[in-house]
């Protein structure tokens, strides 16, 4: 099987695995105050410090690095949380992207129910439309939530621009990156991205599903500008209640140590593998769907009026695995709200694949690949214009 699907999910690394099954074995609750919790209440703290390293945070303060269930949740307790605490506020204008994961999207249209106005600018072309974002960048501004790498269409946005703008204007303005797609694909650091949320998410780089993390400023925990939407026991420093998947923490801890170690590596593989693609299709019918600035790992590719899902078949039955836009959303009827924001048509949404790499994937892989899409071009049958 050749795999390109990894902004999907990521196969689970060996190493991984067996930190993983170590920790089972340090079965003690880390909250409770016997040695066999204290032996789990380590487990997490080097878990935690693990994860906030790979992110460019060596010295972490308490809270500032919050374990959930996955990277939906934390974004969820990064919108909900921060726009329900209890401080004082008079700006209620969040702005965002046309183009965001539905795990963002989502729990917009919530607080634009609650009486928040959303703002969500053009990003077509996969560009950010830089004027019309600082143009409200006020006093009004109560949070800006950009993804750093769009899921579809590989897009790198430049949310440091537009934060420190924000920042700007309205010093109490929150700022949050869904960068589930960016972490450890490319170099990052919370406080060079000026963000004051960050969300990322295990299963994207070589971790276990089921396990994700939100990184706080410290700013925020000493303002009080987040609070828990799960109730129950405090754990996670009071923000996220529940005890804590440590089998899946340290498997996350080992994903972000190895990650971080082989970033600069992966990085170039991966950015090899995309450029032979699309050197591969150059003059062929296929369209690469390439943003300015992209991310290594992702080519969206729209093919002359087949349905993506039928070249997705076509594919498997060769043994290639893609995908035709976000995992979170393969099953829907409608189409992808990122790619019609991107400037496609419905028609053209309709047609278009995503191949995703990972460092281990091969330039073999992609010569399959592109042997295999040639073969399809040839041989399916095209809807009619």
């Amino acid at each position: 099987m050749i795999y390109l699907d990894n902004s999907a999910t990521t196969p689970l690394s060996p190493a991984v695995r067996e930190a993983m099954i170590a920790a089972m074995d340090r079965f003690g609750n880390p909250s409770s105050l016997h040695e066999l919790g204290g032996d789990a209440a380590l487990l997490l703290k080097e878990s935690r410090a693990a994860v906030g390293e790979a992110l460019g945070e060596r010295f972490l303060r308490d809270g500032q690095l919050i374990f959930t269930s996955c990277g939906t949740e934390a974004t969820a307790l990064a919108l909900l949380g921060t726009a329900r605490a209890k401080t004082r506020r008079t700006a209620s204008v969040i702005l965002t992207t046309d183009s965001e994961h539905p795990s963002v999207e989502e729990n917009l249209r919530i607080l634009e129910a609650e009486g928040f106005t959303v703002v969500r600018i053009s990003t077509k072309g996969g560009a950010l439309d830089v004027d019309e974002a600082l143009s409200y960048c006020n006093e009004k501004l109560f949070m800006v939530t950009m993804m750093l790498v769009n899921n579809e269409t590989g897009a790198r946005y430049p949310v440091e621009q537009i934060f420190a703008a924000a920042k700007a204007a309205n010093p109490a303005c929150v700022l949050h990156t869904d960068a589930v797609q960016g972490f450890l694909k490319m170099p990052i650091r919370a406080k060079s991205l000026g963000a004051d949320l960050v969300t990322l998410s295990a299963h994207k780089i070589h971790g276990p599903k089921g396990v994700g993390a939100l990184y706080i400023a410290e700013r925020m925990l000493k303002e009080r500008r987040i609070v828990p939407f799960l109730s129950g026991g405090g754990q996670e420093f009071g923000l996220r209640s529940g005890t804590e998947n440590m089998i899946g923490i340290a498997g996350f801890a080992e994903a972000a140590r190895m990650g971080a170690e082989r970033l600069r590596g992966d990085f170039f593989r991966m950015t090899a593998l995309s450029e032979l693609l699309i050197e591969g299709l150059s003059g062929s019918e296929i369209r690469v769907n390439r943003p300015p600035v992209t991310a290594p790992h992702i080519v969206s590719l729209t093919l002359p009026h087949i349905k993506s899902e039928t070249m997705l078949h076509f594919l498997a039955e060769r043994g290639i695995s893609v995908s035709s836009g976000s995992a979170c959303s393969s099953h829907a009827k409608h189409p992808s709200r990122t790619l019609l924001a991107f400037g496609l048509t419905p028609e053209e949404a309709d047609s278009t694949i995503r191949v995703s790499f990972s460092a281990a994937n091969t330039p073999e892989d992609v010569e399959a690949l592109l042997a295999a899409l040639n073969e399809g071009l040839a041989t399916l049958v095209r809807m009619k214009k």
